[in-house]
């Protein structure tokens, strides 16, 4: 992996090093989840965007300004050489799909809760800042899903697209590395799905609704809370969820197959308006709804507290003592079967609204799988093949 032409940023001449140390800078970034920056759970010696040590005042003033706005975290966009693209779930994995496609790592959108984080520290980055700020694009993409599709070894299986980033990030619309990608599986037929939480997928509607029409697409939209104030800190670069609502409607109305995704659940802070959201997207026509508990695997768990500290604090330790009910008196669970779902009685309360208001909208009753027989392998030409 190495650095584009594309990166917006140099790197910060006054990063300082730490031994085993988290940043902890006091103030906040410009529309960033994260308020720290963890050193990578893989390495001894950990650099970090900002310290909390040596002259803590100077960093105090690089952070907040002199006027005290918010600083603004530069974004860089890395190229990844990958000679791969679509990936095998691992077969540990409770997941309901077996292959998916990455064009991006990292991501803009900076959902404090995503539990994508901690596979950025694979990349050699910390699942803080550097996870919304220091992304990888694979410019390739398009030229390595045409070669594995035309592979007599493709059975043209549903591929989950993507499945640890929103490929419709921001960077998404300058660069159009999705819309490559979807434009050849729609054009050969090979089922595929996204979940997201941008209105830019809404450039693309006529390739889903296309798609949707043979039954070999399907657009998931995410949605935490109805709360757009509170979506701003938990998501604070994603579309708002009055805005995902209006990205629902017009799909619907062009004949996309659409799915919501309610993830995750946050036990005392979102669970509550499990009801609402159900009966808000049942009015939009959606007939298709699943959810998940929030999922806090490795150093997650340091960034979210944090995160509840510092933009919830009166509800912060109720939340925290809901969070570890579900997972056993722990913060995250990783048992399989367990970690998506929680248990105990907080758990089976959660999963009991979601049956009851699914049963009375109606929701789930025909959930149709994905095609797989409309695939047809591409020609050497990028034409489809009769057979």
């Amino acid at each position: 992996m190495q650095e584009s032409e594309h990166s917006r940023a140099k790197p910060d001449e006054s990063m300082i090093e730490h031994d085993y140390r988290d940043a902890l800078p006091r103030g906040p970034a410009h529309k960033r989840g994260a308020g720290l920056n963890p050193g990578n759970r893989f390495e001894n010696k950990r650099v970090h965007v900002l310290g909390d040590a040596i002259d803590r005042q100077r960093l105090e003033r690089q952070w907040a300004g002199e006027d005290g706005k918010p600083v603004v975290v530069p974004l860089t966009v890395y190229k990844d050489k990958t000679k791969k693209l679509i990936n095998r779930v691992a077969p540990t994995s409770d997941v309901p799909f077996d292959w998916t496609v990455n064009p991006y790592r990292g991501c803009e959108h900076g959902c404090i809760y995503c539990f994508a984080r901690p596979y950025h520290e694979y990349l050699g980055f910390s699942l803080g800042l550097d996870f919304e700020t220091k992304l990888v694009a694979k410019f390739d993409a398009p030229e390595l899903l045409a070669r594995e599709l035309r592979k007599p070894s493709w059975k043209g299986e549903p591929i989950v697209m993507s499945a640890i980033t929103d490929i419709y990030q921001p960077i998404e619309k300058e660069h159009q590395i999705a819309r490559r990608l979807l434009e050849q599986m729609v054009s050969c037929g090979q089922p595929v799905t996204t979940m997201t939480k941008n209105t830019l997928v809404l450039r693309d509607t006529e390739l889903w609704a296309s798609a949707s029409a043979m039954n070999t697409g399907r657009v998931t939209v995410t949605l935490v809370t109805l709360d757009d104030v509170l979506a701003s800190k938990l998501e604070p670069r994603a579309t708002a969820p009055s805005g995902r609502l209006r990205i629902i409607r017009e799909l619907v109305r062009a004949g996309v197959n659409v799915s919501v995704n309610i993830a995750p659940v946050i036990p005392g802070l979102t669970d509550k308006e499990m009801p609402a959201i159900l009966d808000a997207v049942a009015d939009l026509g959606v007939k298709r709804v699943a959810w998940v508990m929030l999922r806090l695997p490795h150093q997650l768990k340091g960034l979210f507290m944090d995160w509840l500290r510092r933009e919830v604090p009166l509800r912060a330790g109720h939340v925290e003592s809901l969070i570890r009910q579900v997972h056993g008196g722990k913060l995250y669970n990783s048992k399989q079967g367990q970690r998506g779902r929680g248990n105990g009685a907080i758990a089976a309360q959660i999963k009991q609204v979601f049956d009851v208001y699914s049963r009375r909208y109606g929701i789930n009753r025909d959930v149709r799988p994905l095609r797989t027989d409309r695939f047809r392998r591409p020609r050497m030409d990028g034409q489809m093949g009769l057979f």
